[in-house]
């Protein structure tokens, strides 16, 4: 069934290329569908263009499929192109003329775009709540390790002293600005595209304020033109949101590939977090992490399908944008599986403690031992030449008490106010 019936004349071929993935997909914003039908029926009631014993029919049996998908004891049959059609035959065939009904002041473009972003606004809650978990685990090992030093590193080559607390609270800090991105997507999907219809409005006497109301939106999409052409924008911003948590959780990911090699051997995870190998007995290899790693420069890849999907697309509708529905929601099953896997995973890290006492970190401590002699009246630049001297002529000794003096500079980590900025912005 089509809700565009033409009596059936599409070539079979043509329909099940056109249909493509929509009958997966469409089960994931099913329940979006059936919240949004229900009020759509409401406000045609208040609206006077369907009666009172219409609307509690129309309702009833869309409570009644709402159910059956939260059981997930609902199917879309090959018959269907949809889960638009499906609701449509489903409530034709229990009401007949009245369920022809629910389609008035509306079409499939308006109701596509409204479930989408109800289901994208539930998705960005959910993997805030996610990212938050997260966030606490990293702050909380920065406090539990904020006293354990470990070398850091530019241009993968020895630096600096830095800490596991620097390390663990830095990569929390990060995952705020991903909250950040995430609070931007919610707001543009936070629009009410219902009653934009085909992108043109419609002649019936709706009410949109009601169904922004009744749905929960912050405001209307005003323009109805403006509406359909936000298809692709509301896709990209969670894309973009997602990515920035990609990056901050592949990163993290190299960095745990990185300390686990036997070269270094900062951190060790226990024996079930980890995989062997078919000829090596020994092997001990951070496959989740690498696998974490891979998913999400994938998932970083999305909003640049979404741009070129959608570009140069002119105003209106295009069939170009059915295929946004299984890039982003693949996404978001990615990510959350990714978030889900480093908060487990990381509260079971164990790290190595005394890593600078090993004398090949020694030259880290060049800096403090430059601002020493800087603190006792030396030029920057000639305690820098001095430095710079002793360890051409092999004569350079750090100053093993600078490693005590570093813990407290080091892991002035401002952990309340990190956590403050969480807050500030997680609401």
């Amino acid at each position: 069934m089509k809700l565009w019936n033409k009596n059936d004349l599409l070539n079979k071929k043509i329909e099940k290329f056109t249909v493509g993935n929509d009958r997966i997909y469409d089960l994931y914003i099913a329940k979006y569908d059936i919240k949004a039908s229900i009020v759509h029926a409401k406000m045609l009631n208040k609206s006077k263009i369907i009666s009172n014993n219409e609307m509690n029919l129309i309702v009833n049996e869309l409570n009644v499929l709402n159910t059956q998908i939260l059981k997930d004891d609902f199917i879309i049959e090959e018959k269907f192109e949809d889960i638009h059609s499906k609701i449509e035959f489903i409530l034709t065939k229990k009401l007949g003329d009245v369920g022809k009904k629910i389609h008035t002041g509306r079409s499939r473009n308006d109701q596509v775009l409204v479930a989408t972003q109800l289901y994208l606004k539930d998705q960005i809650k959910e993997i805030k709540d996610s990212i938050k978990e997260l966030f606490e685990t990293l702050i909380d090992l920065a406090e539990k390790n904020k006293n354990h030093l470990l070398p850091g590193y530019t241009h993968l080559q020895v630096a600096m002293p830095s800490s596991f607390g620097l390390w663990f609270s830095s990569y929390a800090e990060c995952l705020i600005d991903d909250i950040l991105y995430l609070n931007t997507a919610y707001k543009i999907n936070n629009q009410n595209p219902l009653g934009s219809a085909a992108g043109y409005g419609s002649s019936f006497k709706i009410d949109r304020n009601y169904t922004t109301k009744e749905l929960e939106f912050e405001t209307l999409k005003f323009n109805v033109v403006a509406a359909q052409m936000n298809r692709g924008k509301i896709e990209k911003s969670v894309a973009i949101a997602i990515s920035q948590i990609a990056n901050t959780l592949s990163k993290f990911s190299s960095d745990i590939c990185f300390y686990m090699t036997q070269e270094l051997n900062f951190i060790s995870f226990p024996d079930e977090l980890t995989t062997g190998s078919s000829i090596m007995p020994h092997k001990k290899n951070p496959d989740v992490f690498e696998l974490i790693r891979g998913k999400c420069n994938a998932i970083q890849s999305i909003t640049n399908e979404l741009n070129l999907i959608t570009t140069n697309l002119t105003s209106g509708y295009h069939r170009d944008m059915q295929l946004l529905k299984e890039k982003i929601i693949e996404g978001i099953n990615e990510i959350k599986k990714c978030i889900e896997l480093t908060s487990y995973s990381i509260k079971k890290i164990k790290i190595r403690k005394n890593i600078l006492d090993d004398k090949k970190y020694e030259y880290s401590f060049t800096v403090e031992n430059l601002n020493k002699l800087v603190n006792s009246g030396l030029s920057f630049r000639d305690a820098y030449i001095k430095i710079s001297e002793s360890i051409k002529k092999g004569n350079y000794i750090p100053e093993k008490n600078i490693e005590h003096n570093l813990i407290g500079s080091i892991n002035n980590l401002c952990l309340e106010e990190i956590r403050a900025k969480m807050k500030n912005y997680f609401n």
